[in-house]
């Protein structure tokens, strides 16, 4: 991780988290155990990991916009109210 790009790292701890089941018609689910309510659906483990990684990114942008909790992951804490400096200092 870079350390430079706090959503993009966000997303790559909740993705090493993953995990996928082969269902028996033979296509994969994939699921984020600490990220309620994200999961994906695909014919292919490699669509299951690409549609589970659209699905978390929005998930982190809705809960972002509507104000909900969410996990705190490794040391990233999305949950903290920005701060805003006054113009002066810009």
């Amino acid at each position: 991780m870079s350390g430079n790009y706090i959503l993009s790292d966000y997303v790559e701890l909740a993705l090493r988290e993953a995990e996928y089941d082969k269902l028996k018609d033979n296509t994969f689910a994939g699921r984020i155990p600490s990220c309620k309510g994200v999961v994906a659906f695909a014919s292919t483990l490699r669509e299951c990991e690409s549609e589970l990684r659209s699905t978390l990114e929005d998930w982190v942008l809705v809960g972002l916009k509507l104000g909900h909790e969410l996990p705190v992951l490794s040391n990233i804490n999305l949950n903290h109210a920005p701060g805003y400096e006054p113009v002066a200092s810009v």
